[in-house]
């Protein structure tokens, strides 16, 4: 039954997907009809020349790349929460688990208080973010490593311990700055925003998804493995202090680049994937790719969600994303066919 419900789960999401994508290019402060926005994109994919040009900037300079962005981020969280759930081996794991997020939000709370690297203008905020999105996660791996290894309690405990320690510093960075409108800014970011999106944020994250999905789609089955256990996992083969290793870094990197480009956008990564594995089972082979399309499919909503419902404002996505994906994993845990690991 599961085979069967995949080879439709997968095309209907896609389907849907495209047309959520297209869809969203219209809604923000000036809702543009889905006809203005089809000869918009036929013009620009065509190179005709488009009749109006000021749909043309709102729909393909503006609303396009965010509605990239967005499935791109949204299919990246996905991704994340579905292979750190598997690494720690806890169906409460999120892709923030190794205090990645909060690592960035002192590096984007750094910037933005203090004016550090003003000279790099749109540069400026993701990259003092993924400054200290990795300097979290080095610190997790050390300390980790050095308490004994890479064990799921350990990554669990060291994550949370200092990921809460970042976010305090942050708050402390947030209290000492003297401008009301950077601790705004900060908090706007902490909370998740794809406003700033434009055509030259879209290569890194779109490369970093992509290579890493190609990667957790190649050792799919060793994922699988380690659902089960270390020792059953290494019983068959599998060398698990090196997956781990690799899985954590693989992370690092996921989570750094996507949290620099979009803030600590929540609740995606950790109920994405239990609903895709209501849809298609636990199996990493097709659970990967579900919960890719899903997860770009609920960000995308989302954020179309958030440009319309206080027009001509937008609220923080990551807001919307927690109001919605509480009661939607409470609901989820409640299914009595629900199965975390492998089938036996």
């Amino acid at each position: 039954m599961i085979r069967a419900r995949t080879s439709l789960v997968l095309p209907l999401l896609a389907a849907l997907l495209l047309i959520a994508m297209i869809g969203a290019t219209g809604f923000g402060a000036e809702i543009i009809p889905v006809r203005a926005v089809l000869d918009t994109l036929g013009a620009r994919l065509t190179g005709a020349i488009p009749t109006d040009p000021g749909t043309d900037t709102i729909v393909w300079q503006l609303r396009v790349p965010r509605t990239l962005l967005a499935a791109v981020v949204g299919a990246g969280l996905a991704l994340a929460g579905a292979a750190m759930q598997t690494l720690v081996r806890n169906p409460l794991a999120d892709p923030y688990l190794l205090g990645v997020s909060s690592g960035a939000g002192v590096g984007a709370a750094a910037v933005i208080t203090s004016g550090l690297f003003a000279g790099a203008g749109i540069w400026a905020l993701s990259g003092g973010a993924l400054l200290g999105a990795f300097t979290a996660a080095t610190l997790v791996f050390f300390i980790a490593v050095a308490q004994g290894g890479l064990t799921p309690l350990r990554l669990v405990l060291t994550g949370t311990v200092l990921g809460s320690a970042f976010a305090a510093f942050s708050s402390y960075l947030v209290f000492r700055s003297s401008d009301p409108a950077a601790a705004q800014s900060v908090l706007f970011w902490l909370l998740g925003s794809l406003a700033g999106a434009d055509w030259t944020k879209l290569a890194l994250p779109l490369t970093v998804v992509a290579l890493c999905a190609g990667l957790l789609m190649t050792y799919a089955g060793w994922l699988d493995a380690l659902t089960l256990g270390a020792d059953t996992a290494s019983s068959i083969g599998v060398p698990v202090d090196r997956l781990r290793i690799a899985l954590f870094v693989l992370l690092a990197i996921l989570v750094g680049v996507l949290v620099a480009v979009s803030g600590g956008i929540g609740f995606v990564g950790l109920v994405v994937p239990h609903a895709a594995r209501l849809l298609v089972g636990p199996r990493h082979r097709v659970l990967l790719p579900t919960c890719a399309l899903l997860g770009a499919l609920f960000l995308v909503i989302a954020d179309a969600a958030t440009r319309v419902l206080v027009r001509p404002t937008e609220i923080p996505v990551g807001v919307l994303t927690g109001l919605i994906g509480a009661p939607t994993f409470l609901l989820l845990m409640g299914r009595r066919r629900y199965q975390f690991g492998p089938a036996s």
